[in-house]
């Protein structure tokens, strides 16, 4: 059983997976259909100095952006939350992560200073900014402010 948010009033529906594939699945509240899958974005993507503006300013919801560095131990505190944001995206918002080290002018352009950066983006500008590891129940409170 998986629990899936309706993109259109938010209720929370338990979807069975099996009968998922079937079916099309709907809101148990309003009716509409449910995302359900790999299209709800169960992973976050990998953002790159040349995707960056295409998979991040050109999106077309908000995008949770996670700056960070492999050797950075709160950065991999943080990695296992970016996962569960992203599996519980329900196509609302996408979660991407940008290598700082690995993409060096983004993050330049960014003003990244201090990893991990939590940057909220929406219609292409920032919206909002976490530094630092953050638990997730204060990056989720962010995020749903600009949802």
């Amino acid at each position: 059983m998986q629990i899936v948010t309706c993109q259109q009033c938010g209720a929370k529906n338990r979807v069975d997976e099996a009968k998922a594939q079937a079916m099309d699945p709907t809101c148990g509240k309003c009716g509409a259909k449910l995302v359900v899958g790999p299209a709800s974005g169960a992973k976050p993507i990998e953002v790159t100095d040349q995707t960056f503006a295409r998979e991040v300013l050109g999106a077309d919801r908000p995008v949770l952006l996670d700056c960070w560095a492999p050797w950075c131990g709160p950065c991999r505190m943080v990695a296992p939350v970016m996962d569960q944001l992203a599996a519980e995206a329900n196509g609302r918002y996408i979660v991407a992560k940008l290598n700082v080290d690995e993409n060096p002018q983004t993050a330049a352009q960014l003003g990244i200073q201090s990893i991990p950066t939590l940057l909220i983006f929406k219609g292409g500008r920032v919206v909002d900014l976490l530094i630092g590891a953050q638990p997730k129940q204060v990056i989720a409170a962010h995020l749903n402010a600009h949802l």
